[in-house]
């Protein structure tokens, strides 16, 4: 179904598009959506549209040859995904997958449209690289994380982003490991030692923070080096 509702307000950057390109993206885009747990890309396969993602959250993660798995980001509304761009503009295959992690709900631009537009307007090529550049250094806060940083802080961490706000992160060890790119064993060991300090209390597939300060604070430490 092509696009009908003007979504490019949504988009940083898309706003001062020229009202014939404007047009083209809406008239030859479509808006799709899927449900949670679904696959939006492989690894291994060419893009064959740019996603704008207007609702919902999809996790890019990647696995290598031994089967261990990392989440390099996550796209949120108004965000476009790096390495679908990376692949449009090289004409390569993706090297990791996108998961949705809820319903989403995004304009698809086809790979024709998407090399057109490139060509044609300057504010959507603006557009492109400036989410490509943010995103490219989102990705390499990620790798400084996972190659320079101490696991103890980077768990804290994603458990003080993981419970929202709450008392309680739903999440497995092996969703953890591929949180933080390691392996499950290493998330059971450190997490162990997080209920010895009384720290957390866990369950199956919860983790409760019994000491929610000081799990911060040592998260604190991982933010400040």
């Amino acid at each position: 179904m092509t696009g009908t509702e003007d979504w490019t307000g949504r988009f940083e950057g898309l706003s001062p598009l020229e009202a014939p390109h404007r047009r083209m993206l809406l008239d030859r885009s479509r808006i799709i959506a899927a449900d949670e747990g679904a696959c939006v890309f492989h690894a291994g396969t060419a893009p064959d549209t740019m996603l704008l993602l207007l609702e919902g959250s999809v996790r890019v993660q990647q696995t290598s040859g031994e089967g261990h798995e990392i989440v390099l980001y996550r796209i949120e509304p108004g965000q476009t995904c790096i390495l679908t761009t990376a692949c449009l503009l090289a004409a390569d295959d993706y090297a990791a997958s996108g998961i949705t992690e809820t319903p989403v709900k995004a304009a698809a631009i086809p790979k024709a449209l998407f090399d057109d537009l490139m060509a044609q307007s300057e504010v959507f090529r603006r557009f492109v690289f400036a989410a490509f550049s943010k995103r490219f250094a989102d990705l390499f806060a990620t790798i400084d994380e996972v190659a320079f940083q101490r696991l103890d802080m980077r768990l804290s961490d994603r458990l003080i982003r993981l419970s929202g706000g709450g008392e309680t992160v739903a999440a497995t060890h092996q969703k953890l490991s591929v949180e933080l790119g390691t392996a499950r064993e290493v998330i059971s060991r450190q997490l162990q030692e997080f209920q010895r300090r009384g720290w957390i209390e866990q369950s199956r597939g919860n983790i409760r923070l019994l000491d929610k300060p000081a799990i911060a604070r040592l998260a604190d430490k991982d933010r400040q080096r």
